[in-house]
């Protein structure tokens, strides 16, 4: 019983009739698809033809395709409306013409109803379409002929010596289907399967261009494959029932705390809006009551006003009164009323003269201004997680530990604080790793440590704040360097010209600073004085492993060279400069004065990597005047990475930021080496710093 709802079609939610299988995987009656291809104004065949029935051919559709738009003049494409995915499929120019009848689910369906007996009364009632009344019960049917016959009527319709005579009787039926799955385009049976249009396709389809250069496989093969997977799928999902079941008690679980949770914050919701309401109720009560009281108060002053003017009026009492004192003929008491009575006159001639309320009736200056207050009720929302993080590319990278950096775009709501996840990659692996993770993370940036060497790594990011997580950022991969990061300083002890080198307080940069020396040299230059290379060295000496270190390089620089030399070698450099013309000094040929002479090659005592103007220069080993400059020049990334392997004699040079190799020569280890930097003419660089130390 439970199978039902696997049989029943999406639009007219009945078992399904003469199904249709749709390009999304679905299925629909095909009465039911051309009723809503009807609805969306396309023509369409009679539906209560089968689709392999003459009457669904386009022939006899006044040269029109099944679902072609009224009032159109050429086929277009049609596009039907999914009732179960809710999206709008292409049916190609044919329309429904173009979909196979799904003849497996209509099976299905039959032997369904037959196992519950829905149709027992329609089956057992198959008359013969062709007898005279009173008709006989059908014994046959013929799949050609789409009709049930009793046993004389199929005689009679299949006479002997004719082709209808070689059709097989069936079963007699209402539905007749067609002994196999035909082309819908070329009404011919299907051969084969194209795995490129995921479509099986007749012999005439093999041969169109539509399928040309298409993986095409015979159906059998095609058969074999997908019910091998249809079983294996099956069989897993059988064997996992007690999982389903635990997963189905999750769901109900999680449906139980859906509706607890829910109703939780209905409640909470409804307290907060009673709260503000109450607010507001409040608030009201107190802006009333202070425009009462100024009113009251302006009323007050204003009868007082009315009163005062009233006693000025010819008939009022003070009026009266002075013109009885002015009968008074004795001095003295005449003196002593008209002194009190003549201080009232002057007032109310004052407020005579200048007269003005004594309040004003306006109350304009009780008006409220809402604006903000109603926009910010009207932006009233539900909390929103952070969005997700958009990595800052130009502020992280890996060295001896990886510096992430992010931003959240502009008009995300806040986080709280965020969650970095990273794991390592490795395509020999089977399975991926887990996500490690650093939580509760403050601020916008973050260090990962303990990572392994010559490694990549992704990195992501999310925020967090009242609403819970927000959306992952988009993954990072960084490339951690080849060989454990040697922290160093450059050595302001010994050796370096002061005149034309600056080093940084830090000890971690260097300038060239050529000035008056340098011009005095590329004066005498013109007499064949050759100028020397200026040198700087690091203050540590490798004598084994591997190390790697990275460095800067200004761009303007006139010519910087950087890499390796013998602790030896370099102590001798800078008690005898070096002819820079000269390939027997040369840093980058690894020439001493006495290796021309010797016939077994040894090892470089230096090797340099030149950079210069924004370029490295690649080409080595071959003379400077025939070196093609377009061809063995690069452009000179943000960061150079030295690596040198002290055991194998090899120093290796990269692209500090992809970490793609440049360049890779061999060098004698023999002794301690350190690490030593070049500058001819003005030029500056910086070496990395530790991420550690930030």
């Amino acid at each position: 019983k439970n199978m039902e709802r696997e049989l029943v079609c999406p639009v007219c939610k009945e078992m399904y009739k003469q199904p249709l299988a749709l390009p999304c995987a679905h299925n629909v009656c095909h009465v039911c698809a051309s009723e809503v291809l009807l609805q969306h104004g396309y023509l369409c065949c009679d539906p209560t033809s089968e689709p392999s029935s003459p009457a669904a051919t386009p022939a006899t559709r006044f040269g029109t395709y099944p679902g072609r738009k009224r009032g159109t003049v050429h086929p277009q494409t049609v596009s039907f409306p999914c009732p179960a995915c809710q999206r709008d499929v292409d049916l190609g120019e044919r329309g429904l013409g173009s979909l196979f009848r799904n003849l497996t689910l209509e099976r299905v369906v039959e032997r369904y109803r037959q196992t519950i007996n829905i149709s027992a009364a329609i089956i057992a009632a198959i008359m013969c379409q062709f007898c005279k009344p009173p008709q006989l019960e059908a014994t046959k049917g013929c799949t050609e002929c789409k009709s049930s016959f009793c046993n004389e009527c199929f005689k009679l319709y299949h006479p002997w010596g004719t082709q209808k005579a070689q059709h097989e009787p069936t079963p007699p039926t209402l539905t007749f289907r067609p002994k196999g799955l035909m082309c819908p385009e070329h009404k011919e049976e299907v051969t084969h399967y194209c795995k490129t249009c995921q479509r099986l396709v007749c012999q005439l389809c093999r041969v169109r261009r539509t399928h040309t250069s298409h993986k095409i496989t015979p159906v059998l093969s095609a058969y074999q494959a997908l019910r091998e997977k249809l079983t294996k799928s099956l069989a897993y999902i059988l064997s996992s029932q007690d999982t389903v079941q635990t997963q189905i008690a999750e769901l109900e679980e999680t449906v139980k705390h859906t509706e607890v949770n829910g109703s939780q914050a209905k409640e909470e919701v409804s307290q907060l809006i009673q709260g503000l309401c109450a607010m507001l109720e409040e608030k009201r009560a107190t802006l009333l009551q202070a425009i009462e009281e100024c009113q009251q108060e302006r009323l007050a002053s204003l009868h007082c006003q009315i009163q005062e003017h009233q006693a000025m009026l010819e008939n009022s009492g003070m009026v009266g009164y002075a013109q009885e004192v002015l009968k008074e003929t004795d001095h003295p008491c005449f003196v002593q009323a008209a002194k009190q009575l003549h201080n009232r006159i002057l007032r109310a001639t004052d407020s005579l003269q200048s007269f003005r309320p004594a309040a004003t009736a306006s109350f304009s200056h009780f008006q409220l201004d809402v604006s903000r207050e109603l926009k910010l009720l009207t932006d009233l929302a539900f909390i929103r997680a952070p969005e997700a993080p958009v990595i800052d590319t130009q502020r992280t990278y890996a060295y001896d530990q990886i510096f992430l950096c992010w931003r959240l775009p502009q008009h995300s709501p806040p986080a709280w604080h965020y969650t970095v996840e990273y794991r390592k990659t490795d395509a020999k692996a089977k399975g991926l790793k887990l996500w490690q993770r650093r939580e509760e993370v403050r601020g916008t940036s973050a260090l990962v440590e303990y990572l392994d060497t010559d490694s990549i790594y992704v990195l992501r990011v999310k925020g967090c704040n009242k609403a819970g997580f927000g959306e992952y950022s988009e993954d990072i991969y960084l490339h951690t360097p080849p060989a454990p990061v040697l922290n160093f300083f450059l050595d302001n002890r010994w050796g370096f010209n002061r005149d034309r080198l600056a080093i940084s307080k830090d000890q971690r940069a260097v300038r060239s600073v050529p000035g008056i020396p340098m011009l005095f040299a590329a004066e005498r230059l013109m007499t064949s004085c050759h100028l020397s290379i200026d040198l700087v060295i690091g203050d540590v000496a490798i004598t084994q492993g591997k190390s790697y270190w990275a460095c800067c390089v200004d761009p303007s620089s006139y010519l910087v060279k950087v890499g390796v030399g013998l602790e030896s070698k370099l102590q001798e450099w800078f008690q005898v400069p070096q002819d820079v013309v000269s390939p027997r000094y040369d840093p980058d040929s690894g020439h001493d004065s006495g290796a021309e002479d010797t016939t077994v090659e040894a090892p470089p005592p230096y090797a340099f990597l030149t950079i210069g103007m924004g370029k490295i220069l690649l080409s080595h080993g071959s003379a400077l005047t025939s070196r093609d400059p377009n061809g063995c020049t690069v452009p000179l990334p943000p960061r150079i990475g030295i690596c040198l392997d002290y055991e194998q004699g090899k120093v290796s040079f990269y692209d500090a930021v992809s970490f793609r190799e440049l360049w890779e020569c061999g060098v004698d280890c023999s002794g301690p080496v350190c690490p030593a930097f070049c500058f001819i003419g003005g030029g500056a660089l910086h070496l990395q710093e530790l991420v550690a130390n930030k």
